[in-house]
């Protein structure tokens, strides 16, 4: 069958421990990356700094009402028994959530592209993004061609990572000539193919969107 979720209710738990692999235990905090505007209600989840304003992207075929929705980040901190705390910390996203109401999952599914079936998914099997250049973000379907000044490595989507040191984000970017926003972050350990999952309420409502990045969750 294909591959289930994760246990995302305690990855967005603020203080939840972990062990990423032997010797390297991580700490769950969650950060506020602010609202995101859907004007459509049709989200995209890709690598901005690759596919964005390319048009090859689809929405997911769950949509919700256009609207601000708030997103959110489980960031990791990843410290190795025995040494000294680092002086700066070392952080990853595990995760990424865009929230559509303030109730708790009761089920997840995979979030699919038109033409996607998990039925013919195998053992473990998911359909995700690709990811390139080590980041991911969400945005609304109308807002794919609305940053031109990304064009290059440069624009308001490079300034918000700061080249320097790879800001993890997330980060709130707004097009200047439109409005239109988008909510970036560094993926997981970088590189690979990630995938969105749609967490339904009890009465099967769009209850969030989460993007895993895979980063460990094991009872520390």
């Amino acid at each position: 069958m294909p591959m289930p979720a994760r246990d995302f209710a305690s990855l967005f738990t603020p203080g939840t421990t972990f062990t990423d692999e032997p010797g390297v235990t991580g700490v769950i905090s969650v950060a506020d990356a602010g609202e995101l505007w859907l004007p459509t209600g049709r989200l995209i989840a890709c690598d901005p700094f690759i596919s964005l304003g390319q048009g090859e992207n689809e929405p997911f075929t769950t949509t919700v009402a256009p609207g601000r929705y708030r997103v959110e980040a489980a960031v990791a901190t990843l410290e190795r028994a025995g040494e000294p705390p680092a002086a700066r910390p070392h952080r990853r996203i595990a995760a990424a959530r865009l929230v559509i109401r303030d109730e708790p999952a009761a089920g997840w599914e995979l979030a699919l592209l038109p033409g996607q079936d998990p039925a013919a998914l195998g053992e473990d099997e998911f359909y995700g993004y690709g990811v390139d250049a080590g980041a991911g973000c969400f945005h609304d379907a109308s807002a794919d061609d609305a940053f031109p000044e990304c064009d290059g490595d440069e624009g308001p989507l490079w300034d918000a990572f700061d080249q320097d040191s790879w800001d993890i984000g997330p980060h709130r970017v707004t097009a200047p000539g439109t409005g239109h926003t988008l909510i970036a972050f560094a993926s997981g350990w970088g590189d690979g193919v990630y995938p969105t999952w749609v967490g339904r309420t009890a009465s099967g409502e769009v209850a969030c969107f989460v993007t895993d990045f895979f980063v460990g969750l094991e009872p520390a």
